[in-house]
């Protein structure tokens, strides 16, 4: 036993030709499309719409979603692979391919058959875009104090409320937003009473307000949304009714490994330029590689990028596994591998110099996206919380109560 899993086997990653095959065509078109439009990405904090275009034409809005609703198949290992080749060299980019998973996700655990054929083949074939409204100005991490109502009136559920911070908003079509259809019953049990609805964007009283300027991410910021008496059908809600933080808990345990995965691509495009830098550049008549300040630097650097990239593949793994250890996996990867991505891309900043901080060279800009991939999707003190609380869960056969 190696607690808290149950076996060695439990750490078995596979991987196949098939991956092996789709990593090198992702590669490719990052290469010879998305590489030489990134800093115009950067400077114009916009993703020209040939870029999504071509993302449509090579089917990577449907990778990890069933074909029978219109996607490409495969499951978190590819989508991880996905997201980790396109955050080598534009994390934005990343970011505007896979937010659809927040949306998809959902409807894929909770929805109805109805829900899944009207409103998930448009988003898997790129025709449609699709966001993720949960968090508010007063509630992030803390899904359960969500201020946004939902009332039945009239047959319909009338959504008031303002979301924040909510990724991919300027450009979708469809949302699926949180809302409470009931007081929490006491304050030990005050997730309960949340409930998803599927919004579409062009239903009256929904608004999507200014972009949120972020630090990172340029060409892929937040947006906030505003909900004022929106009408939503009953055959739009996502779920049972006031059981909605399953709903939310459920699709961030499937999320936080793509953004591990984004994290492991900021660290392996650092660790390649600092590589790279240290070669070429030369001081006191000697490559920088040459001293030790340098190249354990960057040793370091990979030392902890290969690392996070097996947490992440392993964690991706035994979610396509449908292993329940998966969750805790996927904190441990999210956690490890955006911690890495954010130092490896301190020390590059550092090995390049003032070249570092300079914006034209593009290093820099891949700290200030590690920084974001620390935060969003839970943040990492949060995971922390998810990884104690399944091993008490495992211990005692109760989380306990840790705050």
């Amino acid at each position: 036993m190696v607690f808290p899993f149950t076996s060695l086997q439990d750490f078995r990653v596979e991987i196949t030709e098939e991956h092996e095959l789709f990593r090198k065509m992702i590669r490719e078109f990052v290469e010879k499309e998305l590489e030489p439009r990134a800093m115009e990405i950067e400077k114009n904090n916009e993703i020209p719409e040939e870029l999504f275009d071509r993302a449509r034409e090579l089917g990577l809005f449907g990778i990890g979603i069933p074909e029978e609703y219109g996607g490409q198949g495969g499951g978190q290992l590819l989508t991880a692979i996905l997201m980790e080749e396109l955050s080598r060299v534009s994390p934005a980019f990343a970011t505007a391919i896979a937010v659809k998973g927040l949306f998809v996700v959902p409807i894929l655990l909770f929805g109805t058959e109805e829900q899944k054929k009207k409103y998930i083949p448009p988003v898997a074939r790129g025709e449609k875009f699709a966001a993720h409204a949960n968090t508010e100005p007063e509630a992030g991490s803390d899904i359960a104090g969500i201020k946004s109502t939902a009332k039945k009136v009239n047959g319909y559920w009338v959504i008031n409320g303002r979301k924040m911070f909510i990724t991919g908003a300027d450009k979708a079509d469809y949302f699926v937003v949180s809302a409470r259809t009931s007081p929490p019953p006491d304050r030990k049990h005050r997730w309960k009473g949340i409930t998803f609805f599927i919004v579409e964007r062009d239903w009256p009283g929904v608004k999507v307000g200014q972009k949120i300027n972020v630090t990172g991410l340029r060409g892929e910021h937040p947006s906030e949304v505003i909900l004022e008496d929106v009408k939503v059908p009953e055959e739009n809600v996502l779920g049972p009714i006031g059981e909605g933080f399953k709903v939310a808990v459920e699709t961030y345990d499937h999320g936080r490994i793509g953004i591990a995965a984004q994290a492991v691509g900021i660290a392996q495009a650092v660790f390649e330029k600092s590589l790279n830098y240290a070669l070429q550049r030369y001081a006191f008549e000697r490559p920088i590689i040459s001293f030790e300040g340098v190249a354990f630097k960057i040793a370091d650097m990979m030392i902890k990028l290969e690392a996070a990239r097996l947490l992440t593949y392993w964690a991706a793994t035994l979610a396509d596994q449908g292993r329940k250890e998966y969750v805790i996996a996927a904190s441990l990867a999210k956690t490890f591998a955006t911690e890495v991505a954010e130092e490896a891309s301190a020390k590059a900043i550092k090995i390049h110099g003032g070249y570092g901080v300079d914006i034209e060279t593009g290093v820099e800009r891949f700290l200030r996206d590690a920084l974001i991939t620390t935060i969003y999707e839970g943040a990492n003190d949060i995971q922390r919380i998810t990884i104690i609380r399944q091993i008490l869960r495992q211990v005692f056969g109760t989380s306990l109560t840790l705050m």
